[in-house]
């Protein structure tokens, strides 16, 4: 039966069990949304691209399926690159649709055109510009399988709008063959074993888990290989909720705001086993002089991300959690099992004398400013961690990642690689929307909720009771603190004193705003908060300006050179 491109496109989407897509309509996608008009996908619409992204990326990374955009040619598609880089970065599942002008004026610079696929080639794992309706079908069943096979990633297809009016016969393929993309998923059996046999050899062994924990679904395969082991356990900022928080055996997050018993367990190590990590260096510190005593294990799915930045001594090319099982399988027997514990015993003791040395800390006072680690304090307690949080980027993302502890897999989502400012918003309510009855709080600074404030209009629009707590310091607190500590205190324009008020900014947009400026009034403004089930809620607290993030590890140095309270 014959279709239009257009009709091919939302059976195609629809074939792939997409729900949801996020999208804003132009005049090189109004024959998509045309159909769109009868058809059953839930469709958001946004106020701008780059919130269309963002939510889309956020409702990947709450639910682990791909999440969907449709914009139209020209500023629609460009204004998805900084989101598009952004999922990139941090390996999320996604697929781009942008509208095109049509075939005949590609290259004439005609209106609203612009070079989508050559502009993102960098940023996506790949991208097509559909030239023939008949190809339409096989490039977007290719599209979602790139997206969400070996190391998941954005792909963009290009749909130029004559292709969408045209007519072909339709048929959507069974399956997917591309000839040179072949991930990896079993890892090789004797370099499982050879890891293993130097794992139990060890004496001060330590896991290091990133984001690939939660990208693969291998949160209880790391549970059970670390627990069996009694293994310590620091995760990245990426890999937070892929070993419970609140385990006796999690010391918290590594690296340049890692805790000190993280960093000095890594500094310390004879053995690391880094698991869906990339030794980025927001994690590594000096390069020269990271784990310099350990024999390093390295899994991962993505066989350039294996000694790319760090030299390893037994790389495993594999799907994290199979690789996990399998060395699950490899644990020895009760007694050798006992051996190598008590030979880690002393390894063990002096990990949990790191952490009650320096344990993450701040001072309150009853009648002072409020502190923003009291408030991520105060949300986790109200919550009582049963909440999806979604954070900016800066001093804000830090303390969430501090203070607020994650037993769960896909409940801290925010902007590792890129670390983009106006992520946050928009990606809670991708959350809030792939996950209509949970706790989807968004933790904010004054500076980074700004970037797509417009959101807020989306967020009302879809009554989606989405809470947005701004750390509101009026200042950019990171670049500020950076400035405080290397810059002799020289604030450049970092001062962000004519801001909105956010509790009217909110009531504008028929939002409901709350505001705390005492100690006191934190609790009560989230209890509020918390109380509402069908609008966005802004919680405005005014905080100390002044608070910096520690520990911190100063650029270039080792993890050892830490700055503490």
């Amino acid at each position: 039966m014959k279709k239009t491109g257009a009709q091919t496109f939302i059976e195609c989407l629809i074939k792939e069990g997409v729900d949801t897509v996020f999208g804003f309509p132009g005049g090189a996608v109004l024959p998509i949304y045309d159909v769109l008009y009868d058809e059953p996908l839930r469709h958001i619409l946004v106020r701008h691209e780059q919130g269309a992204v963002h939510m889309a990326d956020g409702y990947a990374r709450a639910t682990g399926r791909p999440g969907v955009v449709i914009v139209t040619s020209g500023p629609g598609a460009t204004n998805t690159v900084t989101g598009i880089a952004t999922a990139y970065m941090d390996s999320i599942p996604m697929v781009v649709f942008t509208g095109q002008v049509p075939t005949a004026l590609i290259g004439n610079d005609a209106f609203q055109e612009a070079d989508i696929v050559g502009i993102t080639r960098p940023c996506t794992k790949h991208n097509y510009l559909v030239k023939d309706l008949k190809d339409l079908p096989r490039i977007i069943k290719e599209a979602f399988y790139i997206a969400t096979t070996g190391r998941p990633g954005p792909v963009l297809v290009d749909i130029p709008k004559d292709i969408q009016m045209a007519s072909a016969e339709y048929k959507y393929p069974e399956r997917v063959h591309l000839e040179g993309y072949n991930p990896t998923y079993k890892g090789h059996s004797g370099q499982v074993k050879k890891a293993m046999d130097f794992i139990l050899s060890s004496k001060r062994p330590v896991i290091y888990a990133g984001g690939g924990i939660i990208l693969s679904g291998a949160a209880n395969e790391l549970k059970t290989f670390a627990t069996r082991l009694g293994l310590p356990v620091t995760n990245t900022l990426m890999g937070l909720g892929g070993f419970p928080g609140t385990s006796p055996q999690f010391m918290g997050m590594l690296g340049m705001h890692g805790t000190f018993a993280a960093n000095m367990a890594v500094m310390n190590t004879d053995c690391l086993i880094a698991v869906g990590a990339r030794f980025d260096d927001r994690v590594t510190g000096k390069l020269d002089e990271f784990a310099p005593y350990a024999g390093i294990v390295h899994i991962d799915i993505d066989p350039t991300s294996i000694s790319k930045n760090i030299m390893v001594d037994i790389p495993i090319v594999g799907d994290v959690k199979d690789v996990l099982k399998e060395m699950c399988e490899l644990i020895p027997p009760t007694k050798a099992l006992n051996a190598f514990k008590k030979g880690t015993g002393d390894w063990l003791k002096q990990v949990d004398e790191w952490g009650a040395s320096h344990k993450l800390s701040y001072k309150q006072e009853a009648k002072g400013k409020i502190k923003p680690q009291f408030v991520i304090e105060k949300l986790y307690e109200a919550t009582k961690g049963k909440a999806i949080v979604t954070t900016e980027v800066g001093q804000n993302q830090m303390w969430a990642a501090q203070f607020f502890k994650y037993d769960r897999p896909r409940t801290f989502i925010t902007s590792g690689g890129l670390g983009t400012m106006g992520f946050g918003f928009p990606a809670a309510i991708g959350a809030q929307v792939a996950c209509p009855n949970a706790t989807v709080i968004g933790i904010a600074g004054d500076g980074s909720l700004q970037m797509n404030i417009q959101e807020l209009a989306t967020a009302v629009q879809y009554k989606l009771p989405i809470k947005i707590a701004i750390l509101n310091n009026q200042v950019l607190g990171m670049v500020r603190q950076w400035q405080e500590f290397f810059y002799d205190k020289r604030y450049s324009h970092t001062c962000v004193s004519v801001a909105p008020d956010f509790v009217k900014l909110a009531e504008a947009y028929g939002a409901i705003g709350l505001r705390a400026t005492k100690p006191d009034e934190v609790a009560l403004v989230i209890k509020q908060a918390l109380a509402v089930k069908d609008t966005p809620v802004i919680m405005d607290f005014k905080v100390d300006p002044f608070e910096d993030v520690y520990p911190m590890v100063p650029s270039g140095e080792p993890l050892n050179k830490m700055l503490l309270v």
